[in-house]
């Protein structure tokens, strides 16, 4: 680059008087390119999901086509993130702790717990409700707040597949949900 190799966006930043607003859009800046680094570092190895138990197991469960599996527990979610906000809620749907990993690979593969994520089908949020606005429902300010979707989500789930395993087997059979 001319400039010695400078971030254009930086140099432009430069340019503009300093203001509490353009302050607050540097520091954003320089957070998404820390976010972003780290992004490139991530492996992914794996996501636990079920695991086998011997035919003659008590823990059969015939209502899912007499498959011989159990759900693996994964570890809660860092606090602060809307997979947290999620975990903590499942039990209020009546959803056991087991039922996350499924929950998150769903709304991971559906919108990478993107709170604006929006598809060309017009499906928005977190959950990727069709239309988005389906999501009012569950609040006022269903465009912005992962809260306000993920109840919605769940509630969905609840009344649609019973439990998130059930929605997640249905987005690996179909490919939606």
């Amino acid at each position: 680059m001319a400039n010695g190799g400078a971030d254009p966006a930086a140099a432009a930043l430069a340019a503009i008087p300093t203001s509490h607003s353009a302050t607050l859009l540097e520091q954003e800046r320089q957070q998404m390119i820390q976010v972003d680094a780290a992004s490139q570092t991530l492996t992914m190895v794996g996501s636990p999901r079920m695991a086998t138990t011997p035919a003659s197991s008590s823990l059969s469960d015939a209502s899912s086509g007499g498959s011989d599996s159990v759900l693996v527990n994964m570890p809660p979610p860092d606090p602060g993130t809307a997979q947290s906000i999620a975990f903590g809620l499942l039990s209020s749907y009546g959803f056991a702790s087991s039922q996350w990993g499924c929950l998150d690979d769903l709304w991971e593969r559906e919108s990478g717990w993107v709170y604006n994520a929006e598809n060309a089908s017009g499906a928005y949020g977190i959950p990727q409700a069709l239309p988005g606005s389906k999501m009012a429902s569950a609040g006022p300010d269903w465009e912005t707040d992962p809260t306000t979707q993920i109840k919605w989500g769940l509630g969905y789930i609840q009344s649609v597949y019973s439990t998130p395993c059930g929605a997640w087997d249905h987005e690996e059979a179909d490919g939606w949900y």
